[in-house]
């Protein structure tokens, strides 16, 4: 059965003094509704930068986990490069005894490099720290004694590290999805220790993921790993009909898109580019409940998805990320069910 969760990077909205506090405040009442309207699951991204609030996503999430009954927290993404794998595990392991088991985690090695020197980690590692701390993650998550040994980090012993997940009770492990852009070789890397699969479908066409998707299962099979489970994550906006979500998202989108642009390089955006991406067969999910409905379930069979994660925030104010998060739980997800029940 195909799962529905929201994501959010606590895009932060004007200038005042109290703009960041007020985000997270604001990203803490929008979880509650989430969870209040029946979405699966809640991801924050990390970021260390001003237009973000974000940047230590696993509070927030304590707060969530002691605030809400049933929605399962995580982030989107927690940027592993310049993390210690064992402080992260030990962070979502006491977010899951908080929450009742509800944690999981989506790694990836993230879209802004401000961690690296903030941490005090080289550009020149960003591939090498990846694959070390993914590696040495994978084993942590088997909570068992790890020995491991890498070129970046400490090795360890025969060490143990606490708290437990609830799943290990059972003989099972947190859920860990690795985020990847659409490279194979990130998709393959995801596959060889077993974790699922989060698409970041930022621009383009959905469908032109599908590729990754059966390269995933493939490569599950082949490292021998059951299950697995692939998820698509791509923005958007839900209002109550196509042309007001249009006009919301559409300003925001374009600010944030050449702020991010400025700093990449990139030219300018126009408004043909975001009704491109806006468009049956972009990578924005915006438009009414029937519209953003209808593409999420051409999205689930196009790539045989088995989650749906909408950034809902994109610079957009906390009434509209409510409604967002109000009509997704009350209507489009009842719809997107419906209409894969009848095949």
């Amino acid at each position: 059965m195909l799962g529905f969760g929201l994501h959010t990077f606590g895009d932060v909205v004007g200038a005042e003094p109290d703009a960041h506090p007020r985000t997270i405040r604001e990203v803490v009442a929008e979880g509650v509704l989430a969870d209040a309207r029946g979405v699966d699951f809640l991801g924050l991204g990390e970021h260390h930068r001003a237009d973000f609030s974000l940047s230590a996503p696993e509070i927030v999430l304590g707060a969530l986990a002691a605030a809400t009954e049933r929605i399962r927290l995580g982030t989107a993404v927690t940027v592993l490069s310049s993390a210690d794998p064992v402080r992260v595990f030990e962070q979502f392991a006491t977010i899951d005894g908080l929450s009742g088991g509800r944690a999981e985690l989506i790694v990836g090695r993230g879209s802004f490099v401000e961690s690296f020197p903030l941490f005090g980690f080289r550009l020149e590692d960003y591939e090498a720290l990846f694959e070390e701390r993914l590696e040495l993650l994978a084993a942590l998550v088997a909570e068992q004694p790890v020995t491991w040994s890498g070129r970046l980090r400490a090795s360890l012993t025969d060490q143990e590290v606490w708290p437990r997940s609830q799943a290990s009770a059972t003989g099972g492990r947190m859920p860990v999805w690795v985020g990847v852009g659409g490279t194979p070789q990130s998709v393959v890397r995801a596959a060889s220790h077993g974790f699922d699969l989060m698409l970041a479908v930022i621009g383009g066409s959905p469908r032109g993921f599908a590729p990754f998707s059966r390269l995933y299962r493939e490569a599950m099979t082949r490292f021998g790993h059951e299950g697995g489970r692939v998820g698509l994550h791509s923005p958007g906006l839900i209002a109550e009909t196509d042309a007001e979500a249009r006009e919301l998202l559409r300003p925001h989108w374009i600010t944030q898109r050449n702020r991010i642009g400025a700093e990449r390089g990139w030219g300018p955006a126009s408004v043909r580019e975001f009704d491109d991406a806006a468009s049956d067969d972009g990578a924005l999910f915006v438009g009414s409940p029937e519209t953003v409905a209808a593409k999420i379930v051409r999205a689930a069979r196009d790539l045989g998805l088995d989650r749906f994660d909408l950034k809902y925030a994109s610079g957009t104010p906390h009434a509209e990320n409510l409604r967002t998060i109000e009509l997704y739980g009350t209507e489009v997800i009842p719809r997107v069910r419906a209409a894969l029940a009848e095949g």
